[in-house]
Order: structure tokens, then sequence, then C-alpha cells
């Protein structure tokens, strides 16, 4: 389990976990907003595929408490960065806190694993409410594009 001792606005803890026997059906059946469809999977079961046939991505699962309420998956690059991916908040969680606790929980335990690499991610470039949580927790564009997204970056000095 990666915990970070954040809370959602809820006062629920929020905690990154394996994906298992256990949990798999609840993760795979996350599902974001439908105006949100446009930049992310229709359900989280696309990623928890991807990195099952993936070498790069690794799927974990949000909880709030003791509940499964989102999917985020991360990897290393060949250049040794740390990618967050694929994450998708079920709608019925979302406007909570619990991105916003999920991102900082991940990115702060992937840059304690080796300190001098960025932590990244992408966004569609219309994805306003992503801008807007990505800007406010410190990352910053990296002038690149992947796959038609912004990448932005937190660099280890803006972990704090």
């Amino acid at each position: 389990m990666i915990e970070s001792g954040l809370s959602d606005r809820a006062g629920r803890r929020v905690t990154l976990r394996p994906v298992d026997d256990d949990n798999w059906r609840a993760v795979a059946d996350v599902a974001p907003r439908d105006d949100q469809r446009a930049w992310v999977a229709a359900l989280a079961a696309r990623y928890l595929l991807l990195t099952m046939r993936s070498d790069v991505w690794n799927s974990l699962a949000v909880y709030a408490d003791d509940t499964v309420v989102g999917h985020v998956m991360w990897g290393v690059d060949d250049d040794g960065s740390r990618w967050i991916g694929g994450m998708v908040i079920d709608a019925a969680e979302q406007d909570r806190g619990v991105g916003r606790a999920a991102v900082r929980t991940l990115a702060a335990w992937l840059g304690d694993q080796d300190g001098g690499h960025p932590v990244r991610l992408s966004y569609h470039p219309e994805n306003a409410q992503a801008a807007r949580l990505y800007t406010s927790l410190g990352f910053v564009p990296t002038g690149a594009m992947e796959d038609d997204e912004l990448v932005v970056e937190l660099l280890p000095s803006a972990r704090g």
C-alpha cells in the first residue's frame, strides 16, 4: 500500500493499493463522468488490460478509506523519468479531492524512488479540469507533446 496521510474533503484517507484478486472487478468498473470520456477510457478496465500487456505500466487501485474509487497507472521511462497515467476517478467520487490526493501520493512515492528524476504525466490540451489540477500541484509544461497530449512534469525541487 502507498499512503501519504492525505485525505479527501470528506476526511476519508486516500491510499493506493495493488490491483489484486479481491479488488480487480471494482477497479475495472470505475467509470468517469460522461463529459470526460473524450480524454479517458470509458472504464478503468481498459487501463487494467494495458498494464497486463505492457512492460512499462503498473496499475494501482485508488481507495478512499476501504472503498475503491479509482484507478491510476505508473511507469518508468527509458530516461529514468517516472510517469503517472491512466487516472480515472469514478464519477460518483469526483470533486471531493480524491484525484488530488492520489496524484500527490503517487508523485511523492515515485519521487522517493530516485529523487533525481522528474515525475511526468500528460493530458489533452482541452481538458481544462486536468490542467487546473496539475498546475495547482506544481506540474509545469515540458514543451513536449505525447499522442496529442501536453507533457508536464514535477521537478524534484517542487516535490518538497
